[in-house]
């Protein structure tokens, strides 16, 4: 006998084939048969007439390990069908942990929610800590380099000792013994930003060795873009592992278009008979922290060091004279003006929250500079920005390229408690029905199962994972219900705390998540371990 038979949908299986009408049976925690089930016996049966079924979405880029731990929910991200996250991108991570510099990683951290106490030490204590209260979704973990480097040296600006770097590939390998996937690295931001490509390289093969992969924020993302792309190749060449190239874009106008000549560089990989994919979320604006602005030496010694530079007068006076004259290619200020970086969360300066820098600036009598030290040094270096700074015709060549993927790159959030501060990127309630309703049904950019595919099979493939991704007897029970004439993204720049519409049932290991568009409390999910 079924538990649960969902009838009369037209499934889209996740191979990217056009859909079928037919019906899923589900019993325990797996699909059990796909077929014409009107005379089977099941526990329970859900009539999804008019309706698609697809797989559990498969968020290939999110930093919800820094959310999911206040928000066993999984609220924003659930709502949007998705039923797998790969987090601990960017080179961000809450393991592993040395008590030497817990200080600095409790200032690395890109969010610490109550109770997150950072008192796991491995990646096998963190895995085990956060599986120990469940979730809603399930969770594949990477180790960021940041975390890594900052384990075993602090936020030194300088090439490891042997020493240091024989730490860095031990915590990688334990942590890979452990059941993470593979290393990141975000190459734009303090201590990753001062690795040279050898140091990647080393730390990479420990993760090589393991049958992990390389997920990449690259070194620059406006004029170096090409030659960060390459790097990233190389690493996935001589490190010996699979490369996922992070939220494929061009920043600022002046670079606008490099986007086809990067994927042609994931191409040419790809026929040299390298593992090279990416992803992309849909949207023309980006998101991170404020003091990404600042030269990268501004971080030697940690956050704290950096606010205490800001009210250095010669340390102040050096980081202006660098930000009014930026190195092509070496900064956030070298893509985009003031005026298009909107902060969306502060802790402190809520006046400060959904305005541009100019207008902050203007308000305060300040030039946007000043305006920008004042508020980091009010904020402890904590605070957070949207970039608008990309293009849609870039977008749109990544989104139909057949190797790039889809990945949010937001966060597990929710309208209510601390959850719902700030004016956060959009991205992290509309990522998946964006790229169904608007540019799927609405543009016609790509077919619906294609859409699918990205967020299903193919990012499944980059994961190796042979149970999940797919609607086929004997995988798991991921599964999405979803209205493909009204699927659509509700959350928006100025209002980001909303969820989609159309998602109407979603299923994480057999078990209803979300049912007729309400969640059910249910906690199903797990840390998925590639072993």
């Amino acid at each position: 006998m079924l538990d649960l038979v969902i009838e009369g949908a037209t499934v889209i299986d996740g191979t990217g084939a056009a859909g079928a009408r037919t019906d899923v049976g589900v019993r325990d925690e797996a699909i059990a048969v796909v077929g014409d089930l009107s005379k089977e016996r099941a526990g329970s049966r859900l009539n999804a007439s008019g309706r698609v079924l697809a797989p559990g979405f498969i968020d290939m880029h999110s930093h919800s390990d820094w959310r999911l731990w206040g928000n066993r929910r999984a609220e924003s991200k659930i709502r949007q069908g998705v039923t797998t996250e790969v987090v601990g991108n960017c080179g961000f991570s809450p393991a592993p942990v040395s008590a030497e510099f817990l200080d600095e990683l409790r200032a690395f951290a890109l969010y610490q929610p109550k109770g997150m106490d950072f008192s796991w030490r491995s990646v096998g204590d963190w895995l085990a800590a956060f599986d120990r209260d469940g979730t809603a979704l399930n969770v594949v973990q990477l180790v960021g380099h940041g975390t890594l480097r900052i384990a075993a040296m602090g936020f030194a600006r300088r090439p490891p000792s042997a020493a240091e770097l024989a730490t860095m590939q031990r915590l990688m390998a334990d942590a890979m013994n452990a059941g993470a996937w593979g290393l990141s690295t975000g190459l734009i931001y303090a201590p990753g930003s001062w690795a040279t490509t050898e140091e990647i390289v080393a730390v990479a093969q420990a993760a090589g060795r393991y049958r992990g992969f390389y997920a990449s924020h690259i070194r620059g993302e406006g004029a170096t873009l090409l030659a960060a792309v390459a790097e990233a190749i190389r690493v996935g060449r001589e490190g010996g592992l699979p490369v996922q190239i992070s939220h494929v874009k061009a920043a600022g106008r002046p670079n606008w278009g490099k986007v086809a000549e990067a994927l042609a560089l994931i191409d040419a990989a790809r026929a040299e008979g390298l593992d090279v994919m990416g992803d992309v979320y849909p949207y023309t604006a980006s998101s991170t922290t404020l003091r990404t602005i600042l030269p990268d030496w501004a971080l030697e010694g940690g956050v704290a060091a950096m606010v205490a530079r800001l009210d250095d007068p010669d340390a102040r006076a050096r980081l202006r004279r660098e930000m009014e004259t930026p190195t092509p290619g070496a900064g956030v200020l070298d893509r985009v003006g003031f005026e298009n970086i909107m902060i969306s969360w502060c802790a402190k300066r809520k006046d400060a929250e959904g305005k541009r820098v100019t207008e902050i600036a203007a308000a305060r009598g300040l030039d946007p500079i000043d305006a920008v030290f004042e508020l980091l040094r009010d904020e402890g270096g904590s605070a957070y920005m949207i970039l608008f700074q990309l293009d849609e015709a870039d977008l749109r060549r990544a989104l139909v390229h057949p190797w790039i993927m889809i990945g949010s790159d937001g966060s597990s959030l929710a309208p209510y408690g601390e959850l719902g501060a700030g004016k956060p990127h959009p991205r992290s309630y509309g990522t998946f029905p964006r790229v169904l309703g608007e540019y799927a049904r609405e543009q016609r950019l790509l077919p619906l199962a294609q859409a699918i595919h990205k967020m299903t099979g193919l990012p499944a493939r980059r994961l190796g994972l042979t149970d999940r991704g797919h609607v086929r007897p004997g995988a798991r029970a991921d599964l999405v219900v979803l209205d493909p004439k009204q699927v659509a993204d509700r959350a928006t720049y100025e209002d980001p705390h909303r969820y989609p519409v159309g998602i109407e049932h979603v299923l994480v290991n057999g078990r209803f998540v979300i049912k007729h568009g309400e969640h059910t409390g249910s906690l199903p999910g797990r840390v998925l371990r590639p072993f």
